[in-house]
């Protein structure tokens, strides 16, 4: 009789083991790659034709999705937006109202930042790491970068970035894209479809901030 009950022990023990390794990947993933204001980031994805998983990509590296965020050159909210281009944005936008603290709103900070990058992307003909290198450092360095043989070789592409910051911030946006774009896989063409995995993992999430308030 005791070896069935030691066997039940020991798969008992295996499948808590299991259970706890998956539950502690699943909680990195959701607090190392969260997925929030999915409804925005869809809407303005699809109203300004921006990949979706780009938009929330950076969100995590300009914010860490914390809405409130500021930096120290003063950009604010989600996407990082500066007072020059929100001011700008609030202009072409008809934002009513607006003003520096307008930015903290989730909902017109992603508004604002997909339509930036929708400015960029036909200032720089939808090349990526010129996209993402004049959002970091503004467009009008890349436009200086470009003719430069020292950072352009074509006229076209950046060989080289002066800026380490926006050396490295590119790096990090396109890894964080990759992750998003695999674990969030089943959010296509601004809609979202169901998911066991995805579900699962915001599920986890919900319940932990439902108890301990941490992500």
């Amino acid at each position: 009789m005791l070896r069935p009950i030691r066997l039940i022990k020991k798969i008992i023990t295996s499948i808590v083991v299991i259970v706890f390794i998956l539950f502690v990947g699943l909680f990195y993933i959701t607090t190392k790659y969260p997925l929030i204001y999915e409804e925005s980031i869809e809407k303005y994805s699809a109203e300004y034709n921006i990949d979706f998983y780009l938009i929330a990509s950076i969100i995590n590296v300009e914010s860490k999705y914390d809405k409130n965020a500021v930096s120290k050159k003063g950009a604010r909210g989600l996407m990082q937006i500066s007072s020059q281009t929100g001011q700008w944005a609030s202009e072409v936008l008809s934002i009513e109202d607006y003003d520096d603290d307008t930015l903290f709103n989730p909902e017109t900070n992603i508004k604002i930042g997909a339509w930036y990058l929708d400015t960029l992307m036909g200032e720089f003909d939808s090349r990526f790491d010129l996209v993402l290198a004049a959002y970091n450092a503004g467009s009008g360095n890349v436009s200086k970068w470009l003719c430069q043989r020292e950072y352009s070789e074509d006229g076209v592409n950046l060989t080289n970035i002066p800026f380490k910051e926006t050396e490295d911030y590119l790096k990090r946006v396109k890894q964080n894209y990759k992750v998003y774009s695999k674990i969030y896989g089943n959010i296509k063409s601004g809609r979202k479809t169901d998911s066991f995995y995805i579900n699962l993992l915001h599920n986890i999430r919900r319940t932990i901030k439902s108890f301990i308030g941490i992500i």
